[in-house]
């Protein structure tokens, strides 16, 4: 079970990369949009950008949950805590297919939000990252 706690932890760590990082390319892409004259050229390799890490994105979340799956079933894990975690854990998956759907919007230039909203949404995942770390390890209730 240590090598899937292993893989389980090298998953989430570049899930959460894709997490941190993809709404950082939003920043800069709705920056580039709403600049005085957009730099379209830009925008493109932006796009670019966000649909390859967001491909790459997909099959790191689901090894992740994978193997935390596993090692629920594995080790029977059962708490309050773990209810906490695993609400954290789907609102992270909400926040991942809305990712996506952002990365639709900008694909079809239909962005709606500025680079001020992205900053803040930016937030989200290292919000859950702090919550479920202190979940798991200290184990709180």
């Amino acid at each position: 079970m240590l090598w899937i706690k292993a893989l389980h932890i090298i998953f989430i760590t570049s899930w959460f990369a894709g997490l941190f990082y993809l709404p950082r390319l939003f920043v800069n892409h709705a920056m580039v949009l709403d600049a005085t004259v957009p730099d379209h050229n830009t925008s493109e390799h932006l796009k670019l950008m966000e649909k390859k890490l967001y491909r790459f994105m997909q099959p790191l979340a689901i090894l992740a949950l994978g193997f935390g799956l596993w090692l629920w079933l594995g080790y029977g894990i059962a708490g309050a805590w773990m209810h906490a975690k695993l609400t954290l854990v789907a609102i992270l998956i909400g926040y991942h297919i809305y990712c996506g759907k952002l990365v639709s919007d900008f694909k079809q230039n239909k962005n709606q939000h500025s680079h001020i909203w992205y900053r803040w949404f930016n937030e989200l995942p290292v919000l859950i990252l702090i919550a479920v770390v202190i979940l798991v390890v200290v184990k709180p209730f």
